[in-house]
């Protein structure tokens, strides 16, 4: 395909494609966990660390993922503050980045175009240093998940029972958190800060509704993470459109044709059993008249 003739289409390919196969992980324990906004928060905290590094001539990278690293503990510190109120952590969190990336943009007056990059996602920003930082992501996450599968599956959906079974809730919380942060800053450079959530939420929505057990949730989160960010890579280059957009439409296009035809086999075998019973009455009421 003459898609991969140019070498930073070959680099934004390696870069979805490991992303896809962390971040859909990482979105289905964020689901069930009912912290979805997580990501959400900390991409616009990342993007203050982006803002902070560029105006204290530091490496933007670094200082983007460092500070999401630092604004996930701040969430998971402020949530057992405030554990009846589980959105407050969020809110705070996501206003302060917000504003604090405003106010560093506003020192710095030639970072329009830097931070279109990182806002909207760009193909050519993926550099080999980046690459590099997504690679390393991937493999401690399916690190973390493969080797505390057992432990983070119980405090997933019960944090009261894994911590009287056993497992360091606040320990595996944390570790959890750092890497959201770490997550969400290296996917930044594909679908920006402002859809970074969708890569991450919209594979994971479609998986939990449709599977039927938490392993397949995660293998079909996966294959659809995959799918929808190698086919918006290909569409964004062939259309010259924005590739974070192009890449949360289709994944948003896959969801509403998933929930689309389960509706459609949910009705189609309401009625065939309904159409069954009704037969099976009929046969029962001839029966009887016979006899």
């Amino acid at each position: 395909m003459a898609v991969f003739e140019y070498e930073f289409m070959q680099r934004a390919f390696w870069a979805g494609g490991l992303i896809g196969i962390i971040a859909p992980i990482l979105g289905v324990y964020l689901m069930l966990r009912r912290q979805v906004l997580m990501a959400d928060t900390l991409s616009h905290v990342s993007l203050a660390g982006v803002a902070l590094g560029s105006v204290m001539n530091l490496n933007p990278l670094l200082s983007g993922f460092a500070v999401a690293i630092i604004g996930a503990l701040l969430v998971e510190q402020l949530r057992r503050s405030y554990r009846t109120y589980s959105e407050v952590p969020v809110a705070i969190i996501m206003t302060s980045g917000l504003a604090l990336a405003v106010v560093l943009m506003s020192l710095k007056m030639n970072l329009s175009k830097t931070f279109s990059s990182y806002l909207f996602g760009s193909i050519v920003a993926v550099s080999n240093i980046q690459l590099w930082m997504m690679a390393a992501v991937c493999l401690i996450g399916l690190t973390f998940f493969f080797v505390l599968r057992r432990p983070l599956y119980n405090l997933t959906f019960d944090e009261e029972t894994a911590s009287i079974g056993g497992v360091q809730v606040k320990g595996l919380s944390f570790a959890f958190a750092i890497l959201t942060g770490m997550t969400v800053a290296s996917a930044m450079p594909i679908v920006g800060v402002l859809l970074v959530s969708a890569l991450i939420v919209l594979p994971a929505a479609l998986a939990l509704r449709v599977a039927r057990s938490f392993a397949a949730a995660v293998v079909i989160s996966i294959v659809t993470g995959l799918m929808g960010i190698f086919s918006g890579l290909t569409a964004s280059y062939q259309w010259n459109t924005p590739p974070g957009g192009t890449i949360a439409l289709i994944l948003l296009l896959f969801l509403l044709t998933g929930i689309s035809a389960q509706k459609l086999i949910s009705l189609y075998n309401r009625k065939r059993h309904r159409a069954v019973k009704q037969k099976t009455a009929t046969l029962y009421i001839h029966s009887k008249s016979n006899t």
